[in-house]
């Protein structure tokens, strides 16, 4: 991940630069503010991989002498019968809808959307008593 993490840094970097001079001609705060979003989830994708490169180290796909079974097996754990994932979808679309039609349909579906990412975070949560 050492690459992708150099490859994230490098596009934060330019959005770095691009907001700089962005903001120093323009004088614009919105496109200002946008540019400095951009820069900030670059950064954190960055931070991300390296983090990963850091605890992990390299990936077989990394190195010269990686083999493609050294990547097999179970990829992680997927809830096969998961309520949740409907349901935060449903609430992103009622939020979209919401930009669109009014306050009333936003607020609802920041509700459902709330309530379905709560669900999944929460999940497998157990209560230890």
């Amino acid at each position: 991940m050492k690459i992708e993490a150099t490859l994230f840094a490098g596009v934060a970097g330019f959005f770095l630069v691009t907001d700089v001079l962005y903001a120093v001609w323009s004088r614009d705060p919105t496109g200002t503010a946008a540019l400095t979003i951009s820069f900030l989830m670059a950064l954190l994708v960055a931070f991300f991989f390296a983090t990963n490169y850091r605890r992990k180290g390299l990936r077989p796909e990394d190195r010269g002498d990686g083999k493609v079974h050294e990547r097999s097996g179970p990829v992680d754990f997927f809830s096969p019968h998961s309520i949740w994932p409907p349901l935060t979808a449903a609430g992103m679309a009622l939020l979209a809808l919401g930009v669109v039609f009014g306050l009333w349909l936003f607020l609802i579906g920041m509700g459902v959307a709330l309530a379905g990412v709560f669900g999944m975070v929460f999940q497998y949560a157990r209560v230890q008593s």
